[in-house]
């Protein structure tokens, strides 16, 4: 593949079109032709971390609410005062005074990511600098390396990095206690940033998703952070994990399939399940939530799934209006998932408040919302009388 190929329906990473200055380096073309770059995260410190002062807010709010009354007074004395016309009659409007001073405007401005493009060629130099930038990296445990995709065609959004992945590894680093020694199992892992950060915690990460190319870079990038994961003790098995299928693949020819013996250690010993923004299509959530049946229902205790996904508003010819059509969907198999009574595991439901803190550098929209479910064994003797139930 000689040439970057850009497609009319591309999905563009709003992660790094946010991020100040940003650099990412283009390392390579995947299989479709599409520029793969590698971008470093890394964990704020605490005097970069975005401060919550509920005072200042409210500081804010009162000087909002003393302005907005002022503008009110002023705009009850406009009222009374003629409109302006020009010669020809028409409304003449005054416009606002702008400040185009260098500060203010780039105050205001938000800056532009700057990708860097990079040839494809053996340059040594180069070469040389890239390994330099490598090893300097592996000295720092706050640096997290990753491979990824700026642009994308709606069918190959897992290869970019979504805000709903930062938030749920801030949740993660939030909770270390809860997570440690865990087996944890990711569905729809993408690029693998939530199971790298898990698996700094964790005893071990199933790392899943489907499609050869993007299980490649999700091996790529636990291997580009294995010195992080390595020091804390984790390990990390990327899988091949169909939601479309009612089974795990154990064919031993296909690559990335699984074993007999980790079908058992996720069934005996799975103690959390992680997605993180994958539900942006109804047929895909539809399978998200049957594999998640499958999953908790196999499992030989209870299981805690947590799910964060970011609520979009688009304009649909449907409604001819602005809705959240798939954010909406989601929330309505929570439920159905909610009711549920099948004799074998009880869900409940819940949202996780988003004030835990920031670790790492993104955009914490309102819109990001964190869900966790609860799935518990039903008692032999309670999953005897409802099965009853439903026979009688």
């Amino acid at each position: 593949m000689n040439q970057i190929i850009f497609q009319h329906d591309s999905v563009l990473s709003d992660v790094h079109m946010f991020l100040p200055m940003a650099r990412q380096r283009m390392t390579r073309l995947n299989n479709v032709g599409q520029p793969v770059f590698i971008s470093k995260f890394k964990f704020l410190s605490n005097a970069e971390k975005p401060e919550r002062n509920d005072e200042g807010t409210r500081e804010n709010s009162d000087t909002e609410t003393h302005s907005a009354q002022g503008e009110d007074e002023e705009e009850d004395s406009e009222r009374n005062v003629e409109p302006a016309l020009d010669e020809d009659g028409d409304l003449d409007v005054t416009h606002r005074p702008r400040n185009d001073s260098t500060e203010d405007s780039s105050s205001r401005s938000r800056e532009v990511v700057c990708p860097v493009i990079l040839k494809q060629s053996h340059n040594s130099a180069l070469q040389n600098e890239e390994d330099q930038d490598d090893e300097a990296d592996e000295c720092f445990d706050d640096i997290i390396r990753l491979e990824h995709t700026m642009a994308t065609p709606l069918e190959d959004v897992g290869k970019q990095v979504w805000r709903g992945a930062l938030l749920l590894a801030d949740f993660i680093l939030s909770e270390p206690l809860l997570f440690k020694g865990a087996t944890v199992v990711e569905l729809g892992a993408g690029a693998g940033l939530t199971s790298v950060i898990m698996a700094t915690l964790a005893k071990r990460v199933y790392c899943t998703d489907v499609g050869e190319d993007l299980l490649s870079m999700c091996r790529r990038n636990i291997s580009l952070n294995e010195h992080m994961i390595e020091r804390a003790g984790g390990e990390v098995r990327v899988r091949q994990l169909d939601w479309l299928q009612s089974d795990l693949c154990t064919d031993p020819d296909v690559d990335l399939s699984w074993t007999e013996e980790e079908v058992a250690d996720i069934h005996d010993n799975t103690s959390f399940i992680i997605a993180a923004d994958v539900c942006y299509d109804d047929d895909l959530t539809d399978g998200l939530f049957r594999t998640l049946y499958r999953l908790c229902n196999n499992f030989a205790h209870a299981c805690t799934v947590f799910i964060s996904i970011e609520k979009r508003f688009n304009f649909t010819l449907r409604n001819m209006d602005v809705s959240c059509d798939a954010y909406n969907h989601f929330r309505h198999c929570l439920s159905q998932l909610e009711d549920l009574v099948d004799g074998q595991c009880s869900y409940t439901v819940e949202q996780i408040p988003s004030t835990f803190p920031q670790f790492l550098q993104y955009e914490r929209i309102d819109q990001l919302e964190l869900w966790k479910v609860t799935a518990k064994r039903v008692p032999f003797d309670g999953a005897q009388s409802n099965s009853e139930q439903c026979t009688s």
